[in-house]
């Protein structure tokens, strides 16, 4: 489940250097002794699910190798306000440097994660699950991506070049859904997928006559329309629907009985999870 450290390096040190600026840290450098040891712990401030703990030892690896930091939970625990998630040991100088750039990754994925465990709740009396978008911060896909499924939901795309994924601005492009599709099967290799986007059951009649697809993505259908794609659908195809879902709305589409809910806010608007870090 963890990403390798290779990915994760360039993203923490880059955070780094930008905490760092052209000088250091010359607060921490100016009041603490270079001999100076300290001991902390992550603490969590409120409840949710955990991700980021492999950034965050990184950050710490990267200022001052000799601090140690002693992971108490796992990405993916559910976490209860006053939970140690991880302890530190080591020069005070690299806990106090590193110490934001860890909280920022793990606070940032940590919210990511008990949004996506809040909607995993929500529809878990359904066969639906709920997944990410490519609508995400720029440059930390991957690992938001990574706390999507540390909260127990599924991923979409990571890219351009994972599946064929036809919008509405393709089709009005293409002239049409049937032209859309025929280039678009024309083009794929036999194990790219294809899903195309309709906002209507008559664009979705098309696409079922057609057979092109292997996936259809229901754009901000009523509940009722939802119902119907369902049944006209037959699971000749995936069925994914989006627009709109929240927690609040989640288990009402859910129950519709499509395979997937997508939502964009999960990577690009979650609350950050507080967590702190005690001395």
């Amino acid at each position: 489940m963890a990403l390798p450290a290779v990915l994760l390096e360039p993203l923490v040190r880059a955070a780094l250097v930008e905490d760092l600026g052209r000088a250091g840290d010359i607060t921490t450098d100016a009041l603490v002794p270079a001999e100076a040891q300290a001991r902390g712990a992550f603490v969590a401030r409120q409840a949710g699910t955990l991700a980021g703990l492999d950034l965050a030892a990184l950050a710490f690896r990267l200022v001052d190798p000799a601090v140690m930091m002693i992971a108490e939970r796992r990405d993916g625990d559910r976490l209860q306000p006053g939970d140690v998630i991880a302890r530190l040991a080591g020069p005070a100088r690299g806990i106090l440097t590193g110490e934001r750039v860890a909280l920022n990754f793990m606070g940032h994925l940590s919210g990511i994660a008990t949004a996506t465990s809040a909607i995993v709740d929500a529809i878990a009396h359904t066969r639906a699950r709920i997944t990410c978008t490519r609508k995400t911060t720029p440059l930390l896909r991957s690992v938001e991506k990574y706390a999507v499924r540390c909260g127990g939901g599924a991923n979409h795309r990571f890219g351009l070049d994972d599946a064929m994924l036809i919008k509405d601005n393709h089709i009005a492009i293409a002239g049409g859904v049937g032209p859309a599709l025929a280039r678009a099967r024309a083009a794929a290799g036999h194990l790219v997928k294809i899903e195309i986007e309709v906002d209507t059951l008559a664009q979705l009649e098309e696409v079922l006559t057609i057979r092109a697809a292997d996936a259809v993505l229901l754009d901000n259908m009523g509940l009722g329309e939802l119902r119907e794609a369902v049944r006209m659908v037959g699971g000749r195809a995936v069925v994914e629907a989006s627009g709109g879902i929240d927690l609040g709305s989640a288990a009402g589409v859910a129950e519709t009985g499509v395979d997937l809910l997508s939502a964009g806010w999960l990577t690009h608007s979650a609350r950050v999870l507080d967590i702190g870090l005690d001395m």
